[in-house]
């Protein structure tokens, strides 16, 4: 008995650390040589690189330091694939990662290989609860790179003059407006955070309580006609709807719409992955900054929810089409420690001048989203699949 529940839980990691490195490879099937290589801006990172990155993060804290007689791949591309990790060393600046036409795609696949190789070597054997943290981690780590790797390939194409299509295979999943009322939550107290046994981030922890005024949430996300009617009515031409930073944001980037909208011929359309297609009026409006989310809300009458009123209302409503922007700046948790060493980089150093996201996209990879789970970005980025939804 004790040898097959051993057989089953090496099979079980390697069958994961497999999955997770597929799906990172399907997501890049329909890219074009040159796609790999470009860095429009710089929180868009070249493909190439993901690959790379997540390759080295299974080197880095895996088999250089626990794979006895691992022989590293490439000593430098520890400078080249480092993304902040101040404690494994230098690394090349992330508005460099554009220029590094060396490695090349083939010997950044070579690497993987190698890497996936060694790894399945190592799993060949029953690791310790250390090192089962740090390949759940890595797993994790890797999905966040996925949902990265579209949300850069989109960008990469849809600043291409020609608005190739990623993939005509690729179906942006619907979400049908439920009409409802606002849902009522009372005053009280609520635990927030994450409370279980699986992995979970550490900007989840530690769960708490929290006391809440009462107050409504909208059970459906802002929809395209909607937010039309915002641009129609001169939103972003009005002031009063914008906070100060934010109104600076849209005079000086000349900001008029969602980004990937372009108005032809009296009409707004809209780059998705298929190519340019006129705007559906029905959908949950996407690619939104802070700014656009508040002065929305503000033209509204209402405002963004906090991340607690979000999580305690969560279990209420459909989610998981796009990350929402809440009101909540991104701050630790009572109790929040991080790690040692270079795995305490990963969240805590980070919970400043950023703003709180909850939910997930439909481009976060299956399995990896939860109601606790934290995302964050600055106030004026929208790359990412971020979305709308009020509360009073």
């Amino acid at each position: 008995m004790e040898i097959a529940e051993h057989y089953t839980a090496q099979l079980s990691l390697a069958e994961r650390y497999l999955n997770v490195r597929k799906l990172t490879e399907k997501i890049c099937e329909p890219l074009q040589i040159e796609d790999y290589v470009v860095q429009p801006v710089v929180d868009v990172s070249p493909p190439k690189w993901h690959i790379g990155h997540t390759t080295w993060f299974f080197e880095t804290f895996i088999l250089k330091p626990y794979f006895m007689g691992y022989q590293e791949y490439n000593p430098d591309y520890n400078y080249v694939f480092n993304s902040y990790y101040e404690t494994v060393g230098n690394r090349v600046i992330r508005t460099d990662r554009g220029n590094l036409s060396r490695p090349t795609v083939v010997d950044i696949k070579r690497y993987r290989e190698y890497v996936d190789d060694a790894m399945l070597k190592f799993l060949c054997e029953e690791p310790s609860d250390t090192i089962k943290e740090l390949l759940v981690l890595g797993f994790n780590h890797e999905e966040q790179h996925q949902e990265l790797l579209y949300t850069d390939i989109k960008y990469i194409l849809g600043h291409n003059p020609l608005f190739p299509a990623y993939s005509h295979d690729y179906h942006s999943p619907k979400v049908a407006k439920t009409g409802k009322p606002f849902i009522q939550m009372d005053e009280g107290i609520y635990e927030i955070g994450y409370n279980g046994d699986d992995f979970c981030f550490d900007n989840e922890l530690n769960r708490h309580k929290v006391y809440l005024n009462a107050y409504e949430i909208s059970p459906d996300l802002v929809t395209n006609a909607e937010y039309t009617a915002f641009i129609k009515s001169g939103g972003y031409n009005d002031f009063r709807y914008w906070h100060a930073e934010g109104w600076d944001w849209v005079k000086n980037n000349h900001i008029q719409a969602p980004l990937y909208w372009h108005f032809i011929h009296g009409e707004w359309y809209n780059y998705t992955y298929n190519g340019l297609e006129p705007v559906e009026e029905k959908q949950p409006v996407c690619h939104i900054s802070y700014f656009e989310a508040y002065a929305y809300a503000s033209w509204k009458g209402m405002r963004l929810p906090t991340e607690f009123e979000w999580e305690a209302a969560a279990p209420q409503f459909s989610w998981g089409k796009s990350w929402e922007w809440t009101g909540s700046s991104y701050l630790p948790y009572p109790g929040f420690t991080k790690a040692p060493g270079a795995i305490g980089e990963y969240n805590g150093k980070f919970m400043v001048n950023q703003q709180v996201l909850r939910g997930a996209s439909e481009v976060t990879s299956p399995g990896h989203a939860r109601i606790t789970y934290r995302n964050f970005f600055q106030t004026n980025l929208r790359w990412q699949f971020t979305g709308i939804r009020l509360a009073k």
